[in-house]
């Protein structure tokens, strides 16, 4: 918990650095990233401090009341869908700025980056809506409803069947087969390209000169094929695990301390939270701009200090 816990001033540090743009990489893959680690900052915030860490350490306070209990799940459910769509949109930038030359010009600009952000945040927050009236109050007191619990017809209401189904489905299901898709395709395409233009300058008197184009892309695809198998990596147990699982226990109703089942599912969430803080240190290994404004954020306050004296 002490790691996670330090996740919102990591991703808050990354936000600062690629606001700045002195990161040396597009206007467009800066809007991608700035989106994707601010849906990760508001995932810990929601999911780690209001809901976990306020439940275990907290005693009895509004958030606990039903209504704000089922805006939490609502919010949760709305920032974790922009996470991972956030990540599919990057990935499918990427495929579009190397395998389709055409349409680099038009769709791999700040104001589509921008546009798409916007709508998959938006169609987030609708898809997040109806769990908001899943669940109904544990207990009242003086007219106060406390605590969330699903609907006596949740497990057999066609409806909730179908929305667990499509849920699943949409998260994180197809984004992931969307990611390895996009990938694939992107590995295919920068394999068959480089060996072309590999030809051709074997052909000139400049071979031995490093290629520009080839070492942009290079330095593009590291950072994209990182992002996307960590990614997958880390959302694997949970894929395996959402084939059976609804998000009743997002309560933990059902949880057995020594339930193999409970544990795995336990496991998923914690790599899923993971992979909410790796993003930034990701940027910082692959990036050396990224990380030259990070020592130049670090040294700024004792640099302050020294002038002051």
């Amino acid at each position: 918990m002490p790691l996670f816990n330090s996740i919102p001033a990591v991703n808050s540090v990354a936000i600062v650095i690629l606001k700045r743009g002195k990161c040396g990489l597009s206007k467009c893959i800066t809007q991608y990233l700035m989106a994707m680690t601010t849906a990760d900052l508001l995932l810990v915030i929601i999911d780690v401090i209001l809901n976990r860490i306020n439940n275990i350490h907290f005693p009895i306070n509004f958030l606990f009341i039903t209504p704000v209990c089922a805006l939490k799940i609502v919010l949760f459910l709305a920032a974790i869908n922009c996470s991972v769509w956030f990540t599919v949109a990057f990935t499918f930038d990427r495929f579009v700025a190397i395998s389709c030359q055409k349409l680099k010009t038009t769709y791999c600009t700040k104001r589509t980056a921008t546009v798409v952000i916007g709508v998959l945040s938006v169609v987030s927050c609708v898809r997040g809506i109806p769990w908001y009236f899943a669940f109904v109050p544990s207990i009242t007191i003086n007219n106060v409803p406390w605590f969330c619990i699903e609907k006596d017809d949740y497990y057999t209401s066609s409806f909730w069947i179908a929305c667990e189904r499509i849920d699943s489905i949409l998260t994180p299901l197809l984004p992931f087969a969307l990611v390895l898709m996009f990938n694939s395709l992107t590995a295919r395409n920068i394999i068959i390209v480089n060996r072309l233009r590999k030809g051709l300058r074997s052909q000139g008197k400049s071979d031995n000169q490093v290629d520009p184009e080839v070492e942009n892309r290079r330095k593009s695809i590291i950072l994209l094929f990182t992002l996307s198998t960590n990614f997958l990596v880390l959302w694997i147990p949970y894929v395996v695990h959402s084939l059976n699982w609804q998000i009743v226990n997002y309560n933990y109703t059902d949880k057995n301390f020594t339930n193999p089942v409970y544990i795995a599912q336990q496991f998923g969430y914690m790599l899923r939270l993971l992979s909410s803080c790796t993003n930034t240190c990701i940027y910082a290994l692959t990036q050396r701009k990224f990380r030259e404004e990070l020592k130049n954020g670090i040294k700024y306050p004792f640099i302050l200090i020294l002038k002051l004296f």
